[in-house]
């Protein structure tokens, strides 16, 4: 937690340097706190601020070192800012009564969220660009993890995801879905581990993490917060649950699946344009949607956990029930009725 002793701390330092301060308000289950800064003659920035128990400075720095990686090398990334001051320091960690509150900055990625454009995309462009766009620019990020040698290491998929830890967050009585769970873990445990399929993804790529030019088309990638040693198909199956809400009102289950395959189809082009992805992966797409949706319950247990609160079964009700009746594809094959 930030006190608001150590923001005003924060805020005074930039104030100082000639910097307006704008808070951008939190998302559901966001845990950070976000500022866009202003000065005059000057581009805008982010500033974030950051006290996460389960966060060390060695997170920071490889995080801060991979974004900078990629934006030097062509990726389409908001690069991370020296803060201002004397020095040139990209993470700044400073002392408050509740721990350290870690200190970072980035470029303003140009364009907008599609959200804020009503989902509406460039005009006079075929959404088919847009998906083709979205699959590039992550494939640029893919290509250079490829060969990414990084000073600061950050965690591994198996660090967080096995079978000891869901153990402990989730309670006993949802034993179902512990089990569910822990069958998946067993699958990934099979998946082959090299540098073609494996290295350091977003782990959070969706429309809410990127900005888009609705002059070009060009996308701009942020928040990094989550990266992780993960398979890239993680990121390519995050992509696609992402996806589904092109098609949510569509009432007609075949159809629905026709164009999440032609969404993802051209997602894929895009994607190739920068790097490849193996067919042997590519064939365990099912696979890695379910490890989506297992990310998506553990952020769910991990909130509750960190509010004091107990999980809302409703908001994990789709994705538990995909994962017990073995549902492929996040249910978007199957009858919803009258969900919609």
């Amino acid at each position: 937690m930030i006190t608001a002793n150590t923001f005003e701390s924060i805020k005074k330092s930039f104030e100082e340097n000639g910097y307006e301060l704008d808070q951008v308000p939190a998302h559901e289950g966001g845990r950070n706190l976000i500022f866009v800064c202003r000065k005059d003659g000057e581009k805008k920035c982010i500033l974030r601020l950051s006290a996460l128990s389960d966060r060390t400075m060695e997170d920071y720095l490889a995080e801060t070192e991979f974004v900078h990686y990629l934006a030097e090398n062509g990726a389409p990334v908001a690069d991370v800012l020296p803060l201002p001051g004397d020095g040139c320091n990209l993470i700044e960690c400073i002392d408050g009564p509740q721990g350290k509150v870690c200190v970072s900055a980035f470029e303003y990625a140009k364009g907008m969220l599609m959200v804020d454009n009503g989902y509406r995309y460039r005009e006079g462009a075929p959404l088919e660009e847009y998906f083709f766009n979205t699959g590039k620019a992550l494939g640029s990020i893919h290509r250079l993890s490829k060969v990414f040698v990084p000073e600061h290491r950050r965690a591994s998929f198996s660090d967080k995801y096995n079978k000891e830890y869901i153990d402990r967050l989730i309670p006993d009585s949802y034993s179902e879905l512990k089990a569910a769970i822990a069958r998946r873990l067993d699958a990934f445990s099979k998946l082959p581990v090299d540098q073609e399929g494996f290295g350091l993804v977003h782990f959070d790529f969706c429309d809410g993490n990127y900005h888009v030019d609705m002059q070009t088309g060009e996308i701009t990638v942020f928040d990094f917060d989550n990266c992780i040693y993960c398979w890239y198909m993680f990121d390519l199956a995050h992509v696609w649950t992402h996806g589904v809400g092109w098609c949510q009102f569509e009432k007609d289950p075949k159809k629905r699946m026709a164009f999440m395959d032609h969404y993802f189809q051209t997602v894929l082009k895009g994607y190739r344009t920068e790097t490849d992805v193996s067919q042997e992966l590519l064939d365990q797409l099912p696979l890695f949607i379910d490890m989506t949706l297992i990310e998506y319950i553990v952020d769910e247990f991990e909130c509750a956990e960190r509010e004091g609160e107990e999980v809302d079964e409703e908001d994990i009700r789709n994705e538990a029930g995909c994962l017990i009746h073995d549902i492929p594809y996040s249910g978007v094959g199957e009858d919803w009725g009258e969900k919609e």
